[in-house]
């Protein structure tokens, strides 16, 4: 890896400061002048922690320390906890300079940095977040209220909003209103975080190279393109790179949700999400009917709510019955007969194809256009909350709008940047976890200068997938990366402990979460036990998964110190 001096470092940071203005688009493969103010002030704190470790060596020859978390849903989120409090009990947190996570892992990072440098007091904590995580859930009269400021006070309105507040607030017991920008005066202490996503349409598009999105307390934008915007502008409309309408800046929970929304993928994901809106739906209008809420005594076509519930209801279950090659026509007639009494009678433009459930491409298209017609009918009536909420729900449903914000990038006129991000009005996000399970690509910045990679993984299923598909995307996109060989025997029975080296490129050490050290022959128990997404851990399955978590850690304390070592000694020969 290259070997710039800190001084150097700090010299290009002013410079790349003249890029910058509060607010505007920022096109340049340099840091933003914060995080290179951040790394030249922690590298001072890594040689401190080195030095500790009687690991000597000169200022210039810190390595870069990044420690990445996979996704897995709330077993990443507990077994990045146990594996940080295991390197700070072994002296090694001090040395990491970045930390970044995809999807659970950033619902960790989530917690840990509600609090002012939390790596000093880091038992506290834990303690703290465990008892949150083992503790009552959101009240469904707050997840009501949030719902409904998200879906009025922005333009675009997604499923990210309604995975938040039904799906993340079970597993991280709370909503976190509190915005990534304003809390990092408090953390001068820790390492910089990186939440990562991904560009939809990017992935999509199989000749697009850079769908890697990352956000940071400073910026937001896409890593390898080298596109930001400020962090706070991020979901903003611009028009060629200047601020066009202001968006309020994006909460801690709606970001968990949009780094840890994995399941917005499949047929099984979008039975499972109706079926948790149709549930959603059921209790909001029994409360509904038992308080009464007084936008609805207001409004003349109050006394029709019950008919638009029983549409919807029935809409849900259409689609249900679709996705489960059933025939729906009775629920359809049940549609047709209410809507008809709501209209008095009058001709409405109903869907007149007939679906063909032998072939299951038309018929999910067919059901598309039939409730995407529905909601339509249904908003003509009731525009107000919460069927307004409703009805949006069911139309994102179908069209399965994830995470939709302003395009940044709008009309603006610069070669270096994909046509495609030029043109677009909007941009979908989703959890980077549907491409490649570890946020590797936001550590592989050339002007970060990583030299060294701890790469913990807690995904489900092959435990080297991640570290594989990083060394294949890295040989196509011809950025320095170790080649990776696994013994055969290994993938059934993964070690603790793996190190891949090369010329000029990092180390990457990659830990997979349950293994033969660990575990000893249980592997397949512990991974049956702890699911990417079941009902929330116990207070007693919380504690055991961080401990399993942070044998790795521990287990390992001499080979770690051994590659920081040897990253120290590499950087020295560059």
């Amino acid at each position: 890896m290259g070997n710039p001096s800190i001084l150097q470092d700090y010299t290009r940071t002013m410079s790349a400061s003249k890029l910058q203005e509060s607010g505007e688009v920022r096109i340049a493969h340099t840091l933003h002048t914060k995080e290179d103010e951040f790394v030249f002030e922690r590298r001072k704190t890594v040689f401190q922690s080195l030095q500790e470790l009687k690991i000597y060596c000169s200022e210039d020859e810190v390595p870069n320390i990044a420690l990445l978390g996979s996704g897995g849903g709330q077993r990443a989120m507990v077994g990045l906890l146990g594996s940080l409090v295991q390197l700070d009990k072994a002296g090694l947190l001090d040395c990491v300079l970045y930390l970044s996570g995809v999807s659970g892992s950033t619902w960790c990072m989530a917690s840990l940095y509600q609090e002012p440098d939390w790596s000093t007091k880091l038992e506290t904590v834990k303690d703290k977040i465990i008892k949150r995580l083992s503790g009552p859930g959101v009240s469904w009269g707050n997840a009501l209220a949030k719902l409904k400021k998200y879906y009025y006070e922005k333009d675009h309105f997604s499923l990210t909003d309604v995975w938040a507040v039904m799906i993340v607030t079970e597993y991280v017991k709370e909503i976190d209103e509190c915005k990534l920008s304003d809390q990092w005066d408090q953390h001068n202490k820790d390492p910089f975080p990186i939440y990562t996503v991904i560009d939809k349409q990017y992935k999509q598009c199989k000749d697009e190279k850079d769908p890697w999105f990352e956000i940071s307390p400073h910026e937001a934008g896409y890593s390898l393109t080298g596109a930001f915007v400020e962090t706070s502008s991020f979901g903003s409309q611009f028009d060629n790179g200047s601020k066009k309408k202001l968006q309020d800046e994006m909460d801690m929970l709606y970001l968990q949700a949009l780094c840890g929304s994995v399941l917005a993928d499949g047929d099984e994901i979008r039975k499972f999400l109706w079926q948790k809106i149709k549930d959603f739906f059921e209790h909001l209008f029994h409360i509904m009917q038992l308080e009464m809420f007084d936008e609805i005594r207001k409004d003349p076509n109050a006394s029709h709510a019950e008919k638009c519930y029983q549409v919807l209801m029935d809409l849900v279950d259409m689609n249900l019955a679709v996705l489960n090659g059933k025939d729906p026509s009775a629920l359809d007639q049940s549609i047709r007969k209410t809507l008809n009494e709501l209209s008095g009678g009058k001709h409405m433009d109903f869907p007149t194809e007939k679906l063909n459930l032998t072939d299951k491409q038309a018929a999910k298209l067919c059901i598309k256009q039939y409730t995407k017609d529905m909601c339509h009918n249904l908003r003509s009536w009731f525009s107000f909350w919460p069927f307004d909420v409703w009805i949006s729900i069911c139309r994102c449903m179908v069209q399965w709008i994830w995470g939709r914000k302003y395009d940044f990038l709008q009309n603006m006129n610069d070669e270096s940047i994909p046509s495609t991000l030029l043109k677009s009005e909007t941009r979908d996000y989703e959890d980077t976890g549907l491409f490649m399970n570890s946020p590797y690509f936001s550590v592989l910045r050339k002007e970060r200068n990583i030299d060294l990679i701890i790469s913990l993984d807690f995904s489900d299923g092959d435990p080297f997938m991640t570290v594989r598909e990083a060394a294949e995307m890295c040989e196509k996109l011809k950025i320095p990366f170790p080649e990776v060989n696994i013994p055969s025997e290994d993938v059934k029975k993964p070690k603790d402990f793996y190190v891949f080296k090369g010329t000029n490129t990092p180390t990457v050490i990659h830990i997979p979460l349950f293994n033969v050290v660990n575990c000893g022959d249980d592997i397949e128990t512990w991974s049956n036990k702890y699911r990417t997404f079941q009902v929330p851990y116990s207070a007693e399955m919380i504690t055991e998964l961080m401990e399993v978590a942070g044998k790795n850690i521990s287990n390992n304390r001499e080979k770690l110190l051994e590659q920081i070592g040897a990253a120290v000694r590499q950087k020295g020969h560059n």
